[in-house]
């Protein structure tokens, strides 16, 4: 293919596009430049069907520490190993807003891979990558319904700001990122500091003209290039054969799917496919039996999809009864777990969390390497899907993609709450259990999380809860929003709306869809319906805990802070570290210093942590003049005595600060060893300290 190039100003930086030079054994590749950040986006697509049933699509996106002008520290290992986890939620991005746009009844493997080759440090590789994959599906014969594109918009000071740097998205209010196409919204990913809905509204509002401009510029890339669409096989469902399905069914499914027990709703279903299959294939030899089985499963998959949105939209009927914005029963307790330093234990309906807090000493905190940065985390929430929450066996092999994602998305909606360093020192990490799921084991973490914290003593001024909005949608006029979404709503359902907040505000939110994407007004309703859910779970949640605990667990470590001249640090650590090892081996403490001066102290008891304190303050305290100490004699010489006045503080007594008699020798007064009461008298502009003993008290 000829090389050729197109650009676009976006956001007040270039966005060149290039296709052609790169990667020309794939189905489509593009590279994409944004300011400094370069990306490779490729896509390829397998020849022969997949034998799964649903769509096999993989999304990966690389990162490269080449691409920063870094070298992975560590000394054994240099190359990119494991995706870290900022890269596996950005591929998990990614693929929610281009899932959406694709036949599903593909079968083909399709791979999406976005490579970051250089990476200036202002703009973030995910919205290029996003925009670079779209185009490379758009010029690949894949078919694809796209192009779609992703920006990211941020409130600094009550002004939009649009695709903001590192530093313009940690100090404002909100990071959202809004994706669509044709006017419509199919993804959203952001956080925030406790906004209004309304704010969030008019983020997305002000954003779409600009996705609208991204995607105009892509559809004339397309149709510049040109490439025809392969036309794929897609296995079709024999008409005759769902019309048997039907007529065997009856009032058979709904009975089954229509029931408020997860676990009796499932039972049913397996048992009726059990029989369904039995009834209908028991005749046929064993190859035609396999291929029918496999229709006979699709077939009922739909026909519970057609079900649910039916009932739904024409009587408001929910599988478990419930109204539209009607919430499952709220179960809160706090402090389970009698040896942890925080827990909290969530229900909703038949979805559980466990929350448990651990503080830790500023030490604890994460060391955080990616290409994008070098960072350390004082807060951090793990999430845990075991497989007996859904009555599954499954092998535990650690976190999934989903694990990660979910985790980080509960962490995202608890950190505008986290107090300050200054405050509270301590490193916090959550994990939360999912112990039940019947949907949205996410959200449930968000408030199990505020209970333990809360437990724990954790200084946050208001409880978060989460809310998992779904929506069924038979055209724009005809949709209806679910609050509170379970399993059926949650697989069947057009929409997995995620919103996170306090009664303040959200501060978090995440939706995916899985038709073309939802208007502006139904997302308001949305938020409305989520805020009106959140505040009575709230409400139920203060029944058990109203605010953080006064005190402490007894068996969290307690932490003292001080904080000294940053000159005097040295005195602290000693030469190679003598003093600091002397002092954590005596007191069994864990000392933690920061370049600005602040010490922090950390003791299981709190006895250590006084004893290590003082020692610390005698070190590096600043002595003022007229203070009195006692001191020893370290060194005479002909005109006076050095007196150690702290341990690593010396001054000295001029010969005529002696005695009110005249002195001839300094020996007749002191002697070297001996100890004496001395006042000081005065700090020179050197530092040094002039003592006398005149007036003190001396024998």
């Amino acid at each position: 293919m000829e090389k050729k190039q197109f650009k676009i100003d976006l956001a007040g930086r270039e966005l060149k596009v290039e296709i052609g030079q790169f990667a020309g054994q794939a189905n489509g590749s593009v590279l994409l430049t944004y300011g400094g950040t370069t990306v490779l986006a490729t896509v390829t697509m397998s020849k022969n069907l997949g034998r799964g049933d649903y769509f096999p699509l993989m999304v990966d996106y690389e990162e490269k520490f080449y691409a920063a002008g870094k070298i992975k520290s560590g000394r054994f290992m240099k190359r990119e190993g494991r995706a870290t986890d900022e890269a596996i939620l950005t591929g998990r991005m990614i693929d929610r807003v281009l899932r959406p746009c694709f036949d599903g009844r593909i079968r083909n493997e399709v791979q999406v891979v976005s490579t970051v080759l250089s990476f200036d440090k202002e703009n973030d590789p995910d919205i290029p990558s996003l925009l670079a994959a779209s185009l490379a599906l758009g010029i690949s014969n894949i078919p694809f319904n796209g192009p779609v594109a992703g920006l990211r918009v941020s409130q600094t000071e009550g002004e939009w700001v649009l695709n903001p740097s590192y530093e313009a998205r940690e100090q404002g209010d909100l990071d959202l990122v809004v994706a669509g196409k044709e006017g419509k919204i199919n993804m959203l990913e952001g956080g925030a500091k406790q906004v209004s809905e309304e704010t969030v509204l008019k983020a997305i509002e002000f954003c779409l003209p600009h996705v609208k401009k991204v995607n105009e510029f892509q559809k004339k890339i397309i149709d510049e290039i040109g490439v025809e669409k392969a036309e794929l096989e897609m296995r079709e469902i024999d008409s005759s054969l769902r019309d048997e399905v039907n007529k065997w069914l009856g009032d058979k499914l709904e009975k089954a799917v229509y029931q408020p027990e997860k676990k009796e709703r499932m039972n049913d279903l397996d048992d009726l496919k059990d029989e369904l299959i039995t009834a209908l294939t028991e005749d046929l030899p064993e190859t035609e039996k396999n291929e029918k089985e496999g229709q006979i499963e699709n077939i009922l998959e739909d026909e519970i999809d057609k079900l649910v949105h039916q009932n739904i939209l024409k009587s408001e009927k929910r599988p478990d009864g419930r109204k539209l914005d009607q919430v499952r029963p709220i179960k809160s307790q706090v402090g389970l777990l009698a040896r942890t330093h925080g827990s909290g234990l969530f229900e909703r309906g038949q979805t559980q969390a466990l929350s448990v807090v651990t503080l830790g000493s500023p030490g604890d905190e994460q060391t955080v390497e990616s290409m994008e940065m070098e960072t350390k985390k004082r807060f951090f929430h793990h999430y845990n899907f075991p497989p007996f929450c859904v009555g599954e066996v499954k092998p535990m092999r650690g976190p999934g993609r989903r694990d990660i994602g979910h985790g980080a998305l509960a962490e995202k909606a608890l950190l505008p709450l986290m107090p300050d360093r200054e405050k509270f020192p301590y490193t916090i990490r959550l994990v939360s259990e999912i112990l039940s799921s019947n949907g949205s084991s996410s959200m449930a973490s968000v408030s199990g999380s505020s209970l333990a914290l809360m437990d724990a003593g954790v200084p946050i001024k208001n409880h978060i809860s989460g809310i998992a909005m779904g929506l069924v949608m038979g055209s724009e006029s005809d949709a209806k929003v679910l609050t509170d979404i379970q399993g059926p709503e949650d697989h069947y359902g057009d929409m997995d709306c995620k919103v996170a907040g306090t009664k303040l505000g959200m501060t978090a939110c995440q939706m995916d869809v899985k038709i073309g994407g939802v208007s502006l007004e139904i997302l308001k309703k949305t938020f409305e319906q989520a805020k009106k859910a959140r505040l009575e779970i709230i409400t139920q949640m203060e029944k058990a805990i109203e605010k953080s605990k006064p005190e402490l667990s007894s068996f969290a470590p307690r932490i003292i802070t001080i904080r000294i001249n940053p000159e005097k640090i040295r005195l602290v650590i000693g030469p190679g570290g003598k003093t600091i090892n002397e002092i954590t081996d005596e007191t069994g403490v864990k000392i933690d210093i920061e370049d600005d001066g602040l010490i922090s102290i950390t003791s299981d008891d709190g006895e250590s942590g006084k004893k290590a304190l003082e020692w610390v303050s005698s070190l590096t305290r600043e002595v003022k003049p007229g203070e009195v100490f006692k001191g020893r004699v370290t060194k005479i010489i002909d005109f006076g005595a050095f007196v150690r006045i702290l341990p690593e503080q010396e001054g000295l007594v001029h010969i005529s600060e002696l005695s009110d008699e005249r002195v001839e020798k300094v020996e007749d007064v002191v002697k070297v060893d001996q100890e004496v009461t001395v006042k000081v008298k005065n700090i020179d502009d050197l530092g040094r300290i002039n003592l006398t003993i005149k007036g003190v008290g001396n024998k």
